[in-house]
């Protein structure tokens, strides 16, 4: 009798199955994921990028680096096929095609700069490479800044042009056990500040040298304020994340200190402990969102785009977005929309098939 019950009781189950999954009614809908996608609050513009590193927007093409040494353009919110630019760069963890800007003047002179990985007879370089693109194809390249020390784990990268439109440049420290970003005639563990040409601008903190702030470990994001005041974002080791105000001149620790304490030392803004890994910030100044805070900041370990008081501190921190994983940068588009880049193909994440994605932010 309780054979039959049990076969009674699979045949039952086996029917609710077909029904259930044979209904139109069914209430967990798994749609097929496309480019272009669209919900209320982000639109997919590309999928499938190989570990994305940074974003230019202008007008209607938005440039993105990848590790492996390309440059991914989206025209019209359609991913082109080809590559602006194949650059060959170095095989190591965290180094490659990092950083992407474009020239105050890209509309005329058609100028975009790339921070490079490179090996050379087994060391490892940085660079900075001024690209000249036509129609979206490599038209030139040259070299501009050369032989900032590289590493596989820290070789910083990000580069923005600032109000003063001068190219900033913040470079990584070779190990954790390096002590170069403290030494003034070493480019490792800087900000740099620089011409568009390449040459040291006369009004530098330290004479005839790129040099603008000394002590850093691995600056990340960069961005200034209605002021023109700069703020960089930092990974710490495993902990010690900063976010900080960069002066001319001045020293933020790395080694020696790590986000506050020293009396030789610039303290930081922010300090995460433990480790969010921010990557892309900038302050929002358009007209689509209504932020209760203007700082927004991307970051990956904690998975989310944030925005933040500074005055208030960490417990202000609110979520824009998540759900998509590692947040690798942000910008803000012409259009005052905000575009971001994932990061879950760098090692670090758990990419799904369609990884790694650029989305607009519409609210």
């Amino acid at each position: 009798m309780d054979k039959k019950i049990s076969v009674a009781v699979v045949v039952i189950a086996v029917v609710f199955s077909i029904f259930v999954l044979a209904s139109p009614s069914d209430p967990i809908p798994l749609p097929e994921p496309n480019s272009n996608s669209k919900s209320d609050s982000v639109i997919i513009l590309a999928e499938n990028l190989d570990k994305p590193r940074s974003i230019a927007v202008s007008d209607n093409r938005i440039f993105v680096t990848e590790k492996d040494g390309f440059i991914r353009v989206i025209e019209n919110d359609k991913q082109l096929e080809s590559p602006l630019a194949a650059l060959r760069s170095a095989n190591v963890f965290d180094g490659g095609l990092l950083g992407i800007t474009l020239h105050p003047n890209f509309s005329e002179n058609h100028y975009l700069y790339v921070f490079l990985t490179y090996e050379e007879n087994g060391n490892l370089w940085n660079k900075i490479l001024r690209i000249t693109e036509s129609e979206n194809k490599l038209k030139d390249a040259e070299t501009i800044f050369d032989k900032i020390p590289g590493s596989s784990f820290t070789n910083g990268g990000f580069i923005k042009f600032g109000p003063d439109e001068k190219l900033y440049v913040g470079t990584g420290t070779v190990s954790d056990s390096s002590h170069l970003p403290q030494d003034i005639n070493s480019l490792s563990g800087k900000i740099l500040r620089l011409n568009d040409d390449g040459s040291i601008p006369e009004d530098n903190p330290f004479s005839n040298s790129p040099v603008y702030s000394l002590g850093h470990r691995n600056p990340q994001g960069m961005t200034w304020d209605d002021n023109g005041n700069l703020y960089v974002a930092e990974f710490g080791p495993e902990k010690n994340d900063e976010i900080n105000v960069i002066l001319a001149g001045k020293n933020y620790g790395w080694p020696e200190q790590q986000c506050s304490g020293g009396t030789n030392f610039e303290n930081a803004l922010l300090c995460y402990d433990p480790s969010i890994e921010p990557g892309g910030i900038l302050f929002y100044t358009g007209d689509k969102f209504d932020f209760e805070f203007p700082f927004i900041m991307a970051s990956m370990r904690a998975s989310n785009l944030y925005q933040v008081d500074f005055e208030e501190g960490l417990s202000s921190q609110k979520s824009i977005l998540s759900g998509i994983g590692r947040v690798r940068d942000v910008v803000q588009g012409p259009d005052g929309y905000l575009y971001v880049i994932t990061s879950n193909t760098d090692g670090k994440g758990f990419p799904d098939a369609n990884d790694d994605k650029l989305l607009r932010i519409l609210k």
